[in-house]
């Protein structure tokens, strides 16, 4: 091979990671360079590209996009046609009459980056020399559309509008919703949606020039979570076939575990995922007492690779547990707890709710931090598992309003909270239940106690053992654990 050859080879290939270069080459084009030098008819040795190529098609060429200028294999073919005047297995395509005037008119008016002069190169790759056929790689590189223009005749054209006529049908009929031109005049107005106040108009206004909070597809994100939680809800009633866990148990590791979260500084996303995923996989699997802290620490292990931008080394989860489970442990149950679950950690994080109602609160420093300790109890008492997030997020922030005395609960909270005042009542009694008995789980009550949560813990217990007659609850002296044997 002469030297010229293999240095423009090597040229081309080098281009092709080279983002800042302007004929950028895929492998496509590379591998059908590739087939055209071994295919091209010699006289003797092999000439390089250049001296093959007139140097006006090569400019044309280096400056056809990257979509039309698929390879260059018909370049020392269609030299060699016209060299030849025409022979039969070089003839252009363009001198074919039937369906082909049709296909390159119509392709020209989609696509103004595809020549004339490009679609009249296809027919000599097809119909050659019997080394360089539609291979693999055309395949790949080669459109639908391009296909329906190689096609027979007229039929490739009715086929496709059929097809595109139908397809809204058929989502509209499998997915019964509503077709996103008609969705701006339908009121939906069901037990799941609220209809908006006209304030909240306003508010989603403000929100507009700030990019970060997706003002135009908040809506619909919260849409979908609220329907994505209903899959995300553990068995309550899971502690029925373990044979040696019992919810007070289950409260010692989360209580645990809140601690663990705390010293790390990891979020608060990270805490709620943790104990979503040990509740799902011990309604899945039967542990052992003795493994049960291993589930923990890994739940919280996977939960913190998910949700942080920096999640601590499993040597750290190694030494919080004083060394009770090693490194391969906790990467073997790791495993079989994601295999358990199906790898499915799509789990609707009660703080996003929860931010949510806070945006109708006028974001108030003081009734969202009560609200994320009143919604952190849902972590440890059991008796919210068959809740969803987002109505334990609602419930919070309604008894954190309530403690502040910030004002009733008005059609604007309710809108975006996604419950009225009825709906949220029940867990606001669960809440001043617990609040009201002794302290049971101390981590979480000292970590609530610090300045950094504004003592949201001791204010709370102090306003619910003082109106937790107003609720009906009148064996304060009895502690959660007495109350569940």
């Amino acid at each position: 091979m002469p030297p010229g050859t293999r240095t423009v080879r090597h040229r081309l290939v080098g281009s092709e990671n080279d983002e800042n270069s302007s004929t950028r080459l895929t492998r496509a084009k590379a591998a059908a360079l590739h087939v055209d030098e071994l295919a091209m008819p010699t006289k003797g040795a092999l000439q390089p590209r250049k001296s093959a190529v007139p140097l006006g098609n090569a400019g044309v060429q280096r400056k056809r996009p990257a979509l039309g200028d698929v390879s260059n294999v018909n370049k020392p073919e269609a030299v060699e046609g016209k060299k030849a005047g025409g022979k039969a297995g070089l003839v252009s395509k363009a001198s074919h009459p039937t369906g082909i005037q049709k296909s390159t008119t119509r392709t020209a008016a989609v696509r103004s980056g595809l020549g004339v002069k490009e679609l009249n190169k296809a027919e000599p790759r097809r119909g050659g020399s019997g080394t360089i056929g539609a291979g693999p790689k055309r395949k790949v590189v080669s459109t639908n559309k391009d296909q329906d223009d190689l096609a027979a005749g007229g039929e490739a054209q009715p086929l496709r509008k059929r097809t595109h006529a139908q397809k809204p049908v058929e989502l509209a009929r499998d997915e019964n919703r509503v077709p996103i031109s008609q969705q701006a005049d339908v009121n939906v107005d069901d037990e799941h949606k609220l209809t908006p106040p006209n304030a909240v108009r306003r508010l989603e206004e403000d929100d507009w020039d700030d990019p970060l909070m997706v003002a135009e597809y908040a809506t619909e994100i919260f849409e979908y979570l609220r329907d994505l939680e209903c899959r995300s809800v553990p068995n309550p009633d899971y502690m029925s076939h373990q044979d040696d866990l019992e919810w007070k148990t289950r409260g010692i590791l989360i209580d645990w575990l809140i601690e663990v979260h705390t010293r790390f500084h990891l979020l608060p996303e990270t805490l709620f995922l943790a104990v979503n995923i040990i509740d799902r996989f011990l309604s899945a699997k039967v542990v052992q007492l003795d493994r049960l802290q291993l589930v923990g620490i890994t739940a919280m292990f996977i939960a913190s690779k998910y949700e942080e931008v920096l999640s601590p080394h499993v040597e750290n989860f190694k030494r919080i547990t004083d060394n009770g489970f090693s490194e391969a442990e906790i990467l073997s149950a790791e495993r079989f707890l994601l295999s358990t679950l199906n790898y499915d950690l799509s789990y609707p994080n009660p703080m996003n709710f929860l931010r949510r109602v806070s945006k109708a609160d006028n974001y108030d420093i003081q009734s969202r931090t009560i609200g994320k300790y009143l919604m952190e109890i849902s972590l440890l008492d059991h008796r919210f598992m068959s809740f969803r997030p987002s109505h334990c997020a609602a419930a919070a922030m309604y008894l954190a309003r309530m403690m502040l005395d910030r004002g009733p609960w008005d059609n604007i909270l309710a809108y975006y909270a996604g419950y009225d005042r009825q709906e949220v009542q029940p867990l606001v009694d669960l809440m001043i239940d617990y609040l009201a008995r002794p302290v049971v789980h101390e981590a979480f009550f000292k970590k609530y106690a610090s300045k950094k949560f504004l003592k949201a813990s001791i204010l709370a217990c102090q306003w619910a053992r003082k109106n937790a007659a107003l609720f009906g609850i009148t064996d304060t002296q009895l502690s959660l654990d007495e109350i569940s044997s």
